[in-house]
């Protein structure tokens, strides 16, 4: 009889849990996950492990995307970075030229992702030249790259076909390659210098989003 009871208080115990659990996931288009990753309102294998593993995508679902993380469920535990995925600066490249060439008077567009910056030439409309015009694209651009990446970032845009030699140039290199820091800074100068980069991106940061005392915040006020 004993052994009955204790039977079925576990029996009762596990049902209790497993609707617990089941809350959740009940919930239309919330899923459990692994590890730190609480819920999300997609199989991972749809945004993580997707053949084409692009931030852009055909799917014209109207769902919104949502994730909740946890830093550790366990308190005091280190955070592992063993299955943080990394950011492919490629198909990064690849979402902003797509996005930047959807905007008015763009008709090409060549994108340089770097683990801090993003350098873009752009092919205006031979039709609309004029400064204010020029400014007025130069700050979609750059706008339109700042909404895709991370945002300690800095975008730098030119107009200049010349500088595009330059940025393709710096596509070949890698972060191990030789100056490539300098050579990333010169091309960096000469865009500023030579070409219109929109409006400010707040009240604390310039026009390619870098704060006072930034490094190339402090040389273009030089200028």
């Amino acid at each position: 009889m004993k052994k009955s009871l204790i039977t079925a208080s576990f029996l009762s115990i596990a049902l209790l849990v497993g609707c617990n659990t089941n809350d959740m996931a009940d919930q239309p288009g919330i899923y459990q996950q692994n590890g730190n990753t609480l819920n999300v309102s997609d199989r991972e294998d749809l945004y993580n492990d997707r053949a084409d593993n692009n931030i852009m995508t055909e799917n014209r679902s109207e769902k919104f995307g949502y994730v909740r993380q946890q830093k550790s469920p366990v308190q005091g535990e280190n955070v592992s970075y063993k299955n943080m995925h990394t950011m492919d600066r490629e198909q990064v490249a690849d979402s902003i030229s797509r996005l930047a060439v959807t905007i008015p008077n763009v008709d090409d567009a060549s994108v340089l992702v770097t683990s801090e910056e993003v350098l873009i030439a752009y092919t205006m409309d031979a039709q609309n030249k004029d400064k204010r015009e020029r400014t007025a694209v130069a700050d979609q651009v750059k706008k339109t790259a700042m909404s895709v990446v991370p945002r300690w970032y800095h975008v730098y845009v030119t107009d200049d076909p010349h500088l595009r030699r330059d940025i393709e140039n710096i596509a070949t290199m890698d972060a191990g390659s030789n100056n490539v820091k300098a050579t990333i800074d010169q091309t960096i100068d000469r865009m500023v210098k030579e070409s219109p980069q929109g409006s400010p991106m707040s009240q604390g940061e310039n026009e390619n989003g870098e704060t006072k005392g930034e490094k190339y915040e402090e040389k273009h006020n030089k200028r």
